[in-house]
């Protein structure tokens, strides 16, 4: 079965007599490793699939994972076998634990956008929000339960009157939370690893279900999903992480790279096995990346190599301006497509922040060249929308209670967060939806007499409009709701201008037609109209959820992406612009002094390449209106000055540089005749 795999390879997927550190360089193979392992523990070792479990991180990632694994395990074998996200596996934990957790089965998932809702909700509890301050505390909860810090825990850490409040608001946060009957993103690991720590009996159940636990890109792993890792394995040692210390980018999101050090003290007889032969890129692409990441400290050293041959040098191009540099970056696609005889898919421009997209997009425009932003916000992800499928989604599904909290003060209906605290608990005890609950006889004693009567008021109104959309016409219907609810004002009084609230009302009602086609195409002619209804709102809901991207990476495109964002991709031929000090390494990262973390972020850009890299800069840049001269990143001296082309770096001025480009642009034209 391992005839394609490499010595390396081979041995990380044969060895199963304790724990395993697979150290996969960039490009070295580290899927094939686990998807031909889960094979291996199946067809040679005895395990039934129902008793692994591999984990990775993104939805994407573990899609992939899936589609190799049943290439090579098939039809009854595979039954059982887990592959999924770390979320995805602890949510499936709590669904099957959810009692001993106190939720009720209908339990929802709150995502950034209702969490963010709700702390705002409880900040305003206190009468003075500074809403700049409401990232920031979103932040550090999601931090503390990353870190497994509960809110008792957080109080007493607590130094300053800024953080007993935040702790404060945490604590508060929390238990509106388990109110309503929901958990946020964070607590799809917090809960499961608190359950284990306090119930060994159904620790012992889980270890009994996932007897072979692999973790893929195990260096993105927070305090939480190390432990969680931790409570699965035991003492069994039956585990095998794969991950690379050069490669951890998200010490923002709660990563820590240092788990992979971790992993030597928590399992002794732990077993390194390092895969240094690169698939992807040429010998100088990895060199120039060997030579910048051996800057930075190494619990475990390794050397990335490949048989692919030298390669291009790489190019480092110095622009007169940030304008120049887009401009001279549109020209060089163009001319290397030509060149080359490539496809625009094959090019890549990668960046430290999004709103160095901007002046590359209009460049790209200019020179009529098809590009994909990844990254930009979906059509179902914005507000606006959200908010308008939430009253549909309560529609066609009166026990939604995630689209019920959404909704009821948006807009506002003077039904504070205390109410529904109070109607969650009362719904849960009863093992009912938060809209049924509205109308039961017990609230009296809980709610005051104008509270009760705004809950009642609202459950009344969702059940007319209901009526209205099942009896009459849904589509005048949902018109007639909008109206009614003064969406439209709603917006603008939220929106930081009235062009801005005009465009969130046109996606509404680009929405309302969507739905209107839905139903125009239904096909049952006889359906009723709250089948047809149904229908259409169902297929909305899942036409997010299903892939958007629909495959983009068929289009011919060039790929506009952050660092961060290229992580796992790679293109043949890749440009690396605003390589300048405050940039890359970015400003907040020099201040805080986590240089380390730069050069991980640049080192995954370099390895994006398989053919070719350009790294460029600007020798100046707008900030705030003003034209600031620049100073090139501090990584180019960590460079190897032979295998690098350097081009701009003399007294050329703007018009060399402008010639230049004509040059350029000419010799393509002659391309043509």
């Amino acid at each position: 079965m391992a005839t394609s795999l490499n010595a390396r390879q081979n041995e990380a997927v044969r060895y199963i007599d304790g724990p395993c550190l697979v150290l996969a360089g960039a490009g070295s193979g580290k899927t094939s490793v686990i998807t031909r392992k889960i094979a291996y523990l199946i067809g040679e070792c005895g395990y039934a699939a129902r008793n692994i479990a591999a984990v990775t991180f993104t939805n994407k990632a573990a899609r992939e994972m899936k589609e190799r694994v049943s290439k090579l395990v098939k039809g009854k074998e595979s039954r059982g076998l887990v592959v999924s996200t770390f979320h995805n596996l602890g949510l499936n934990i709590i669904r099957k634990e959810y009692r001993l957790l106190g939720y009720k089965s209908t339990f929802t998932i709150f995502d950034a956008e209702d969490a963010r809702a709700l702390i705002k909700e409880l900040m305003l509890r206190d009468g003075d929000l500074d809403t700049d301050l409401l990232d920031l505390v979103q932040h550090q909860i999601s931090n503390w339960k990353s870190g497994l810090v509960e809110p008792d825990q957080a109080m007493a850490l607590a130094e300053s009157t800024a953080e007993k409040t935040w702790a404060l608001v945490y604590e508060r946060y929390n238990l509106a939370l388990k109110a309503y009957n929901a958990v946020d993103f964070d607590d799809l690991i917090r809960l499961p690893t608190k359950l284990f720590h306090e119930n060994q009996e159904v620790l012992a159940r889980w270890r009994q279900k996932i007897r072979y636990l692999l973790v893929d890109e195990y260096q993105d792993t927070n305090s939480s999903q190390y432990d969680l890792v931790k409570q699965l394995v035991g003492n069994r040692g039956s585990l095998t992480v794969v991950g690379d210390d050069d490669q951890s980018i998200y010490a923002w999101r709660g990563a820590r790279p240092e788990n992979l050090s971790l992993l030597k003290q928590d399992f002794p007889s732990l077993k390194v096995i390092k895969l240094e032969q690169n698939y992807r890129s040429t010998a100088r692409i990895l060199k120039v990346a060997n030579k910048l990441i051996a800057n930075n400290p190494h619990e475990f050293e390794k050397t990335l190599w490949s048989k692919l041959g030298l390669g291009e040098p790489i190019r480092v191009l110095r622009c007169a301006s940030e304008d120049a540099e887009a401009e001279r970056v549109a020209t060089e696609i163009l001319t290397q497509k030509m060149r080359r005889q490539a496809k625009f898919k094959d090019f890549a421009v990668l960046y430290r922040g999004n709103h160095q997209s901007r002046l590359i997009e209009l460049k790209l425009q200019h020179h009529q060249i098809p590009y994909n932003i990844s990254g930009g916000t979906s059509f179902f992800a914005r507000a606006e929308i959200k908010d308008v499928m939430g009253y549909l989604r309560l529609l066609v599904n009166p026990d939604d209670d995630n689209a019920f909290l959404r909704i009821i003060n948006t807009p506002r209906r003077s039904i504070g967060t205390s109410t529904l605290e109070q109607l969650g608990r009362y719904a849960t005890e009863r093992d009912m939806s938060l809209l049924s609950a509205c109308d039961e006889f017990g609230l009296q004693s809980l709610l005051s007499e104008k509270s009760l009567k705004r809950v009642r008021h609202f459950a009344q109104w969702v059940r007319d409009v209901r009526d209205n959309c099942h009896n009459n016409d849904p589509i005048g219907a949902i018109k007639e709701m909008i109206d009614d609810i003064d969406y439209e004002a709603w917006l603008h009084q939220n929106a930081s201008s009235s062009t801005v609230a005009e465009k969130r009302m046109e996606n509404v009602w680009t929405l309302v037609d969507s739905i209107q086609q839905a139903i125009n195409n239904h096909e049952d002619d006889n359906a009723d109209h709250e089948d047809k209804l149904n229908d259409a709102i169902a297929k909305l809901v899942l036409r997010d959820l299903l892939d958007r991207q629909e495959e983009e990476d068929e289009f011919d495109r060039v790929q506009l992406m952050t660092l961060h964002a290229s992580k796992g991709l790679e293109f043949p031929h890749v440009f690396l612009v605003g390589f300048e000090e405050e940039l890359l390494p970015h400003r907040s990262s020099i201040e805080e002094n986590n240089i380390e973390e730069e050069r991980r972020l640049t080192y995954v850009g370099i390895t994006r390449a398989q053919r070719s890299l350009t790294i460029s800069a600007a020798a100046s840049r707008k900030q705030f209106g003003e034209k600031q001269e620049t100073t090139i990143s501090r990584f180019l001296e960590e460079l190897p000055e032979e295998d690098l082309e350097m081009e701009g770096f003399g007294t050329a001025s703007e018009e060399d540089v402008q010639k230049k480009g004509e040059e350029t642009l000419s010799s393509l034209m002659g391309m043509f005749d």
